[in-house]
């Protein structure tokens, strides 16, 4: 069955980089491969650069992001734990849904969705809980949230929480500077600003989060402590095998970061503002209102209003049965009365504007 060619605006997978694309088709090398094993640490420092942190446990975790939000939380949140969590949307609901499956005492602080996180409410929910969780950019909104702001009125009330937050879809579209926003945990993806095929998930620790991990999670795929004895090295300085690290899909992050990085991350922000000012331009020009904060709005994913009287599912299916276009329906109540557009990492272009603007136009008559 031969595939058909799509072009992928919706909250994600994007389309990949040419240099993702034949990252993946690079020669298959073994896990414990002395090549690999090079690659692997030139992504890891890739990662760091791109993430603007010096964390020496910066890897790639085997799976999506999905699998950095579950590793955070069990490496790092024991039964009874008091997790403060900022919801402003469906990844926020998931952290509560993950934090309390490994006992946390989960503390929501909720917001409306499409509005950005208030960050004194976070502050006045707990006075001393052991992790604060928030999202960066949420997908189900497109709404961005001040983490840099967060991350300094925790460290300026002197507490001990670390700060944990979803980067899924801010990697590699904006920039995002860990360390200086006092950041302990973050986890992301491939699919998105990183122009990669869904798989990986990127994965950050502090030192400071280190120091208080839990020992020996109830998890053993996820063991941090195990994990990192193959992409660190043990105390001996060997790599202990683990599992089989999808090293295709490595190769193909490597390839795509360092794409990013010759093109530089000022310069590839820009990219992602240009076109995502072009697209929520276009679409208030064709009468249509944006969904998310104003303010608040992030360039990579626009969400906006169904027209009143449109069939949003309909719209949606004949962009993509007549031009090939896959544009996201909402989330959770949201699901029929919402577009998600995405123009992240090698569709963050103007000709995909315009592209999109034009059939959309054409499909609603405008």
């Amino acid at each position: 069955m031969a595939l058909v060619e799509r072009s992928l605006l919706g909250p994600g997978p994007s389309n990949t980089y040419p240099e993702a694309t034949a990252g993946l088709a690079a020669p298959l090398l073994g896990h414990l491969d002395p090549e690999f094993l090079t690659l692997l640490d030139e992504t890891g420092d890739r990662l760091r650069t791109v993430w603007g942190t010096a964390n020496p446990r910066t890897l790639p975790l085997s799976g999506t992001g999905s699998i950095g939000m579950e590793a955070a939380f069990v490496n790092f949140v024991r039964p009874g734990d008091v997790v403060v969590v900022a919801v402003n949307g469906l990844f926020g609901e998931r952290m509560c849904d993950v934090a309390s499956r490994y006992g946390a005492e989960v503390v929501r602080v909720d917001h409306e969705w499409g509005e950005p996180v208030d960050i004194q409410r976070v502050l006045d929910a707990h006075p001393d809980p052991a992790l604060v969780a928030a999202v960066h950019a949420e997908t189900s909104t497109g709404v961005r949230s001040d983490i840099a702001g967060l991350g300094a009125a925790l460290r300026a009330r002197g507490e001990r929480a670390l700060l944990l937050v979803d980067c899924v879809t801010s990697i590699g579209g904006e920039r995002v500077d860990l360390d200086s926003c006092n950041v302990d945990i973050a986890y992301a993806g491939t699919q998105k600003c990183l122009g990669v095929p869904p798989g990986l998930a990127p994965f950050t620790v502090s030192e400071r989060a280190w120091e208080r991990r839990v020992e020996k999670p109830t998890t053993w795929y996820l063991d941090m402590g195990l994990i990192g004895n193959y992409v660190n090295g043990g105390s001996s300085g060997g790599r202990a095998y683990h599992h089989t690290a999808p090293t295709a899909m490595v190769a193909s992050l490597h390839a795509a970061l360092g794409r990013i990085l010759e093109e530089g991350m000022p310069v590839v922000t820009e990219r992602h503002r240009a076109a995502g000012e072009a697209l929520q331009t276009g679409l208030q020009e064709m009468g249509l209102s944006l969904f998310a904060a104003e303010g608040s709005r992030l360039h990579q994913l626009t969400s906006v209003w169904v027209p009143d009287g449109v069939d949003s599912a309909g719209v949606r299916k004949q962009l993509l049965n007549d031009y090939g276009i896959e544009i996201g329906g909402g989330a959770g109540k949201f699901a029929n009365s919402v577009w998600r557009i995405g123009l992240m990492g090698n569709n963050a272009r103007l000709d995909r504007v315009e592209m999109l603007l034009g059939a959309l136009r054409t499909v609603l008559g405008r």
